[in-house]
């Protein structure tokens, strides 16, 4: 991951990444997460949002060792497949959260893997919270990243997420630009007046958010 993540992003990249998403849990996420919950991150990378959220219990989930060097000490790494929760007994997870995972899967029988893992450990109420990009909006973009696989629009990833018994309580087709690399928004600031201002999501959004609850 490490090799393919900095080939595409520099480092002045990646640090203005990681104020975005300080932003993107301070000003969006925190409202979907309790301070008492116990969250899973799955494909956390490099704990962006994770270390961010606040929260009683704190888990990453990723295949990468990359993820036990950026992680908070309040982090608990597991280096495990989105696929195997194992880690995890049934019904003891209050949120868990997905960002430009699903993208990366390599089929649509992994993707109902990991749905069925993340309806497991979901306590009943739990919540399942995902940022995604969305191919109905982003299809000429989506193919350009070499590690992008799986195209997912907001109906067929809420077809899914009924097969595994998910309901989706949230959704909005647009949300995020496509991308960190996008012109907009680009600074802390700008990020917030975006996220404040719905009408433009409906112009520059190209990835999904949805809440989905067990």
């Amino acid at each position: 991951m490490s090799d393919l993540y900095e080939h595409r992003f520099s480092a002045a990249e990646r640090e203005r990444k990681t104020a975005l998403w300080k932003v993107l849990c301070q000003s969006f996420f925190q409202k979907y997460v309790r301070e008492s919950d116990t969250v899973v991150d799955l494909g956390a990378g490099y704990c962006e949002f994770i270390n961010n959220i606040r929260c009683a219990k704190k888990y990453a989930v990723d295949l990468s060792e990359d993820t036990q060097t950026a992680a908070a000490e309040d982090v608990t790494v597991v280096l495990k497949p989105a696929t195997d929760l194992s880690s995890f007994e049934a019904q003891t997870v209050d949120a868990v959260f997905a960002s430009n995972l699903f993208e990366h899967l390599r089929t649509k029988d992994e993707l109902m893997a990991v749905l069925r893992e993340v309806h497991r450990i979901l306590k009943p109420g739990g919540r399942l919270l995902v940022l995604q990009p969305n191919i109905h909006y982003a299809y000429r973009e989506y193919w350009d990243y070499l590690d992008h696989h799986l195209p997912l629009t907001h109906l067929s990833l809420e077809e899914a997420l009924n097969i595994v018994g998910l309901t989706v309580r949230e959704m909005r087709p647009r949300f995020l630009p496509y991308s960190f690399k996008s012109r907009l928004p680009q600074s802390p600031f700008l990020l917030k007046l975006y996220l404040a201002a719905g009408p433009l999501h409906l112009i520059f959004g190209k990835q999904l958010f949805l809440v989905a609850g067990k």
